[in-house]
């Protein structure tokens, strides 16, 4: 029972590599989407849906994201499955940012009661989502890269992203 406890878990709470680069900047879209509602039509009611969707990719990819759900099994397949692969631990870690940014835009918004402060957070996600969206610009994964540069990331997931960079060449 156990090992089959193991096995569950780590299948659910594990993070695809590599990952369809389409269906990330889908999974953005929707961010920009919902960080716009939030900045232009006030919808903070939306903070903990964004929080609750970082904190689901980072642990699970998108089996328990909705918008990664969507993106996966819904607009992927309605677009012809387009496939585009990356790898998967520079998008984990764009997603952990986003955790940051939106759950602290979720912390100064109800929290302190800081709305300008929570709101330029959003701003800032949505420029950074937009730009993965529209130019397939990852700025989490930029900032990862530097990270396997300065040896600030173990050596497997570095050996692993140098892997696939070669794979997919």
């Amino acid at each position: 029972m156990t090992v089959q406890q193991t096995s569950w878990t780590a299948r659910v709470f594990s993070f695809p590599n590599p990952v369809n680069d389409y269906a990330a900047r889908l999974v953005a879209g929707m961010v920009v989407l919902m960080g716009l509602a939030v900045l232009l039509g006030d919808a903070v009611w939306l903070l903990p849906f964004l929080a609750a969707g970082f904190l689901a990719r980072v642990l699970a990819g998108p089996r328990l994201s909705a918008a990664g759900l969507l993106a996966t099994r819904v607009l992927i397949p309605a677009l012809g499955n387009p496939y585009r692969p990356v790898a998967g631990p520079p998008k984990r870690f764009a997603q952990f940012v986003g955790l940051l940014f939106s759950g602290g835009a979720l912390a100064l918004h109800w929290g302190l009661q800081l709305a300008g402060a929570s709101k330029f957070l959003i701003a800032v996600l949505v420029l950074f989502a937009g730009l993965e969206t529209a130019l397939g610009f990852c700025a989490g994964c930029f900032v990862f890269g530097y990270f396997i540069r300065w040896g600030l990331v173990p050596a497997t997931i570095c050996a692993e992203c140098e892997d696939f960079s070669r794979r997919v060449q």
